[in-house]
């Protein structure tokens, strides 16, 4: 059986679920808040040396981190080939990686600023952060219409949620249509938009404020 460990209103986690949908495997989910002790104990053990989440267990194979777990989906189920196929993995990789560390990550500053200090964030680090973002929209536009144009790969599990809250955080304006038309895309995706219904309940936690667009 495939178990895997999250939170619904977590890019992260979304971007595990969506290569499982992708995919059509089976797996029971796991909701890590403090009504599930035994489910936080098990990732605090098993989510690497911070104890992050997702994580998935395979039949007794344990895995943290997002990329790696698609990795081993690929790699170990037949039907999850696709989301790494051969001859396109280097490409990928790098694309994941892109929208990881350079829209995720960088959007995620904003954020825990503003959980730091809800009255009194560092406006100038926000303001950073928004500004790497509009950046990397510039760099992504160009090549924005290329994705999402078939099945999906591990690129397209890693764009959606991060794209999805980027967008909250800084807005992707209209000088970047291409890739306002990927995130659209990519939220119109019966994989993706389980997650955002799991997700609705819980966006008042987002703590910019969610918009009422998506």
């Amino acid at each position: 059986m495939i178990e895997l460990y999250g939170h619904p209103f977590s890019s992260y986690t979304w971007k595990a679920q969506i290569a499982l949908h992708a995919a059509d495997l089976d797996y029971k989910f796991h909701m890590l808040d403090p009504g599930h002790p035994d489910n936080l104990a098990f990732v605090a053990e098993n989510g690497g040396p911070f104890g992050k989440f997702p994580v998935l267990d395979d039949a007794g194979t344990v895995v943290f981190e997002a990329t790696s777990i698609i990795e081993h989906l690929a790699a170990h189920h037949q039907q999850a080939s696709g989301l790494l196929p051969s001859g396109r993995a280097e490409k990928l990789r790098q694309m994941d990686r892109v929208f990881d560390n350079y829209v995720m990550n960088v959007m995620q500053v904003a954020v825990d600023e503003q959980i730091r200090s809800p009255d009194a964030p560092d406006k100038a680090r926000q303001d950073e952060a928004r500004e790497k973002l509009r950046r990397v929209y510039a760099w992504l536009e160009p090549r924005a219409d290329a994705l999402c144009r078939g099945r999906l790969t591990l690129v397209e599990c890693a764009a959606a949620p991060a794209l999805f809250y980027a967008d909250w955080v800084e807005e992707i304006g209209a000088n970047c249509p291409d890739l306002r038309a990927l995130r659209a895309r990519l939220l119109s995706l019966p994989e993706v938009v389980r997650c955002v219904d799991a997700a609705y309940p819980y966006r008042h936690l987002f703590p910019l404020g969610a918009p009422d667009r998506d």
